[in-house]
């Protein structure tokens, strides 16, 4: 069997790969405990966007990029207590695809799915700078 050489121009190396599972209950808590979680977790940007929403829509925002967090401190080989929570913004393009940015030099993908209960993301990171 013939190994693919990823090392060519132009090819994608994937630097690193996320997930994360987070139940809506448990964010609702933390913003019920302390009202200023939402600033703690979010940036100002995403803050405004939450600002704007109401109910579970608001809910899911949050848990999601909370979430999403912690996928790309996980993709970055750290977690949470090395990439701090405001290093990492994910917001809407034209067409309502998320956008994830933060520290990492390379491309970064980020696909948030939700139910009832919970919410699941996920962080590639694209390049060979970790």
């Amino acid at each position: 069997m013939q190994r693919a050489n990823v090392e060519q121009e132009g090819d994608c190396v994937i630097s690193g790969l996320g997930i994360d599972v987070t139940e809506l209950a448990r964010i609702a808590q933390a913003q019920t405990r302390n009202p200023h979680f939402a600033a703690k977790v979010l940036t100002a940007s995403e803050l405004a966007q939450w600002q704007a929403l109401a109910g579970q829509r608001a809910l899911e925002y949050l848990a999601g990029r909370f979430s999403v967090k912690e996928s790309y401190a996980k993709a970055m080989g750290t977690g949470l207590g090395v990439v701090a929570l405001h290093a990492v913004e994910t917001l809407n393009d034209t067409s309502g695809r998320p956008v994830v940015t933060g520290p990492f030099a390379g491309t970064a993908h980020v696909s948030i799915s939700h139910t009832d209960e919970l919410v699941f993301t996920e962080v590639i990171l694209e390049g060979s700078n970790l």
